[in-house]
């Protein structure tokens, strides 16, 4: 199976614009990231898909760039106009923002669609900050590791333990924190992607709620890779720190 790593990668953050080309230890920031996602075995290549003349022209010196329309309202609509005309069979969606992308897990969520339609990762969550915060969307899944639904509330509800403490709450239960990293097979994508935004998905705002309105199935696996993002310019000096120990600079 021919998979491709694409990095959507947009100007217009509100939270932090120009976020893609932010020095990170003196490299962009896109640029760690598709470092990172090149040293994932089974990406026969890594794409920076954008609509910003800015960042096609930095992100062309770590990897191939696709421009691509300015009206799409998602990354994923930005992967998938990309996809439709890549020669490949499936594609793993990666975040711009995590410089410290484990590119094991991003092997992991490709080695998923062997059998599955599409794919996605979690990890255990553990900080009750994160307990109740709504960015930090949470994940249930069955026994066959399929995602039941995604929230961002804290799910599943512990009726009979609601009142004690978050962090005996964490103990009793695995709450997993999902992961924004996906695969898809192309044709998977392409068919999300043609379908009307969903109900559930318009109430959360969490695209991949339509995949599951529609009866295709998410494959999720739990990962000790917690996530490390840059979502606003106060995160770049803690990300910078990591860097510096994970790569001994």
């Amino acid at each position: 199976m021919k998979i491709i790593g694409i990095i959507p990668a947009r100007y217009g953050s509100t939270r932090f614009p120009g976020k893609p080309l932010t020095p990170i230890l003196g490299k962009p920031l896109i640029g760690h990231v598709v470092n990172r996602c090149r040293q994932a075995a089974l990406l026969s290549d890594v794409v920076v898909a954008t609509d910003d003349d800015r960042i096609g022209c930095v992100a062309r010196e770590f990897c191939r760039v696709e421009m691509t329309s300015p009206d799409h309202p998602s990354g994923t609509d930005r992967v998938a106009e990309v996809a439709r005309r890549l020669d490949c069979d499936a594609v793993v969606n990666i975040q711009g923002d995590e410089p410290l992308m484990d590119p094991k897990v991003v092997d992991a969520v490709a080695r998923l669609l062997d059998h599955a339609e599409v794919s996605t990762a979690a990890t255990p969550l553990r900080d009750a900050e994160d307990y109740e915060n709504p960015n930090v969307v949470k994940v249930v899944v069955n026994a066959a590791g399929k995602a039941l639904y995604f929230s961002r509330r804290t799910i599943p509800f512990l009726r009979d333990r609601d009142t004690i403490p978050v962090r005996e709450q964490l103990a009793l239960f695995p709450f997993l924190k999902h992961l924004g990293l996906y695969g898809y097979r192309r044709e998977s994508l392409l068919r999300l992607v043609s379908l009307p935004v969903s109900p559930l998905e318009q109430a959360e705002k969490l695209e991949q709620l339509r995949a599951l309105e529609n009866g295709i199935d998410i494959a999720v696996l739990t990962v000790g890779y917690t996530g490390q993002g840059v979502d606003v310019p106060a995160d770049v000096e803690r990300v910078e720190h990591l860097l510096r120990i994970t790569e001994r600079i």
